[in-house]
C-alpha cells in the first residue's frame, strides 16, 4: 500500500531552521508530484510548496525566499529546507503525493501522511 512518512519536525526558536523529509513507498515515486501543506489548530489546511516530477517547484508567498523543496528520486524522499522560522509557521506540516503536474490545493493530492510538528517559539 502507499504510505508517505514525515519527520524532521520539532521544537526551535523564532529564526531558527528545520529541513522536514517526506519518504513513499508503495509509489513509483519519480512520477509523482509531492506537496507540502500545513495546518495549524482552528485553521484550514494551507500550501507551502510543491515539487512536480521534473523538478519544478512552487511555494505559497508567504514562504516564498525561506523555504526550498527538493527531492531525491533514489531515496524516494522530498525535502523541505525551511529557515528564518517565524512563530506564525506553527503547525503540523504534511506531504501529499499525486499523479502529475504539481497543484496548490489538497483536495488533488491523492495520498498523505500523517504529518510531523513544527513548534516556533518566541
Amino acid at each position: 500500500q502507499v504510505q508517505l512518512v514525515e519527520s524532521g519536525g520539532g521544537l526551535v526558536q523564532a529564526g531558527g531552521s528545520l529541513r522536514l523529509s517526506c519518504t513513499a513507498s508503495g509509489i513509483t515515486f519519480s512520477t509523482y508530484a509531492i506537496g507540502w501543506f500545513r495546518q495549524a489548530p482552528g485553521k484550514e489546511r494551507e500550501f507551502v510548496a510543491a515539487i512536480s516530477r521534473s523538478g519544478s517547484t512552487s511555494y505559497a508567498s508567504s514562504l516564498k525566499g525561506r523555504c526550498t523543496i527538493f527531492r531525491d528520486n533514489d531515496k524516494n524522499t522530498v525535502y523541505l529546507q525551511m529557515n528564518s522560522l517565524e512563530p506564525e509557521d506553527t503547525a503540523v506540516y504534511l506531504c501529499a503525493a499525486r499523479v502529475r503536474n504539481l497543484v496548490d490545493f489538497p483536495s488533488a493530492y491523492a495520498y498523505w501522511g500523517q504529518g510531523t510538528q513544527v513548534t516556533v517559539s518566541s
